[in-house]
Formats: structure tokens, sequence, C-alpha cells
């Protein structure tokens, strides 16, 4: 069955505004999608199920005292922006977008701004910004998860909870991961694709050297 815009809005936390902004989002993916290819035909096609519910499961796994927002390679802003409309329903809370290619930012801040999301999104590699910690990180189809531990970490702090989409490979990177990371480990399977895994990842530390 085609997973559709009505089966969305019946998701818990989605509010009749929160409905809408994802529609605003879906109809500015499409508008801008022929020039810069922001996502495939097919996802374009999927949207509801493919990208909406799949970054919108994240937020039930966010703290609720979780202010401070960073996405990770954040492309056409799946699940960046889904987070930033999540705190602009509960009135708190800001996310910071990252992309290294200019024309998705592009694309981010008038998502941004047509939604009025508490967000800002930055047009740089990850190793340029401004280091500090973050509550919440999250990132999809970014990289592979030794090499998005090596990104995420210098943002981890204490309390950073990260929420990471992962595909059918995940039980691999796990397992290549705990080569050089140590952490405590939630795997949930994902409610947009049997295949895939959300991860909920605390306490990261690097191992030492052997």
């Amino acid at each position: 069955m085609v997973y559709r815009q009505k089966d969305f809005s019946e998701e818990p936390d989605v509010s009749r505004e929160t409905l809408s902004d994802f529609a605003k989002w879906q109809a500015l993916l499409e508008a801008w999608n022929n020039r810069i290819n922001l996502v495939s035909k097919a996802g374009l096609e999927d949207y509801w199920e493919r990208h909406a519910l799949d970054s919108w499961q994240l937020w039930q796994h966010a703290p609720d005292s979780a202010q401070s927002f960073l996405d990770l390679g954040s492309g056409a802003g799946f699940p960046g922006l889904a987070m930033a409309i999540g705190c602009k329903q509960r009135e708190r809370g800001q996310v910071t977008l990252v992309d290294s290619a200019h024309k998705k930012t592009v694309f981010l801040r008038t998502v941004i701004r047509e939604l009025d999301l508490p967000a800002q999104a930055l047009s740089d590699r990850l190793e340029n910004i401004t280091v500090q910690p973050y509550d919440v990180i999250t990132a999809r189809a970014f990289a592979p998860l030794p090499r998005l531990l090596d990104y995420a970490h210098v943002f981890w702090g204490p309390s950073t909870r990260a929420l990471f989409l992962k595909g059918e490979n995940v039980a691999d990177e796990l397992t290549e991961a705990q080569k050089y990371w140590t952490y405590k480990l939630e795997t949930i399977p994902s409610r947009s694709d049997p295949a895939a895994s959300v991860l909920i990842m605390t306490d990261l530390c690097a191992k030492s050297p052997s």
C-alpha cells in the first residue's frame, strides 16, 4: 500500500501546521529538483514515506531538553529540516545544517526562510565549522559509520545523543566502527524501510591505539 500525505498526517505529533510545513517543503523540492537534482525521481514520488516519515521518526528519540541540533551532510534537508520543523512546533531549539555543496545550501536556506524555521544552513566542509558540543547530531546517507563518527566526535559533549539513519549494511558498519570507538548504542528498526535502522548513540569515546 502506498504511504500518502494522509497517512503522514496521522503520525504522532504531526499537527496541522507541521503537515503544512512538510507539504510546502515538498513543493519547493519539486520546483528545485530539476535544476540541482536534490533527490531521485523515485524518491520525489515517494516523498511522504521515504523522506517525510523517515526523517520525522527521529523526533521521538530526541531528548525533551535538547536545544542545539547539528545535521551532517544535509543535502536536501533530510533529516535536518524535519528536526527544525519539530523545533518550530515545540517552540524550542535551533538546528545547524551543514553541506559543502553551495547549491544545496541555497535550497536549504530557501526552505528555512519560506517555512520560517529555527535553523541555519552552512555551506562549508565540516572540518571548517566552529567546534562546539551539540545536544543532538543527525545524519542520513552521509558517510559509513566509522567515518561519520570521525566527523561527529568533535561536536560531541557529555550529554550528546546521535540519531543516525542507516541502511541494510548497518551491521558491517557497526563492526568496523567498534574497532575505533566505544559508545552506548540502541538500534531501532526504521518505520519507513524494513531493511533500515535508527541508531541512537551516546557516550562516544575513541579507543586508544593498540
